[in-house]
């Protein structure tokens, strides 16, 4: 009995450092996460406010993108949601890499202050956590090197991980969707897409 009561010891000891290990290693993850973001935030901060000092506000009043041009992975833009109080880098591509670092932008959409859609993703464990919070009416303000632009949410939707028929013109219309997995709380690869529409309204 005092060899199997050792034996337990031992193995329930094993057990918790080996928790304890899983849960050093999410929190690192946690922070490498975050300091990207972060970083990424920052980037995008000094880039608006580097067009700002260079640019007349006439100019910037005219708020298209014109000759702008970004490269993959470049922070190109500001997200902010107000309700939720975040602000969140915007990442030029959306692959895992991208999306490390904050909300994605589908290089195939257009900008902002173009006549269509303009996609956004983000990971539901981390830049969109909160976004099931939003409702109809809340809004996003995007902050780009050459102008600001708000839109307001009109419509969501769940659909299937695979379904490709979100991203699609607008056009003449200006439309910001914004896409995350869901559920929200699911564990491994979620089987379907949360969908926010926003229509651009005047600032």
């Amino acid at each position: 009995m005092k060899v199997r009561g050792r034996l337990l010891i031992i193995a329930a000891s094993f057990l918790i450092l080996i928790g304890g290990g899983l849960v050093l290693f999410s929190l690192q993850e946690m922070y490498a996460q975050e300091k990207k973001t972060k970083d990424s935030l920052d980037q995008a901060q000094e880039r608006i406010q580097s067009e700002v000092n260079k640019e007349s506000k006439s100019v910037l009043q005219t708020e298209q993108p014109v000759d702008v041009s970004f490269g993959q992975g470049e922070a190109i833009g500001i997200l902010k949601i107000p309700r939720l109080e975040a602000e969140l880098p915007i990442i030029e591509g959306t692959d895992e890499d991208e999306l490390e670092k904050g909300v994605g932008h589908y290089s195939t959409t257009v900008l902002p202050g173009q006549p269509d859609q303009i996609l956004l993703s983000g990971h539901r464990d981390t830049v969109f956590r909160s976004l099931g919070e939003l409702q109809i009416g809340d809004t996003f303000e995007v902050s780009m090197p050459y102008g600001e632009f708000t839109y307001e949410i009109t419509d969501s939707k769940i659909v299937d991980a695979d379904d490709t028929t979100v991203i699609r013109s607008t056009a003449p219309i200006e439309i910001l969707t914004v896409s995350t997995c869901y559920p929200f709380s699911y564990v491994g690869n979620a089987p379907s897409r949360y969908i926010l529409n926003a229509k651009r309204i005047q600032n």
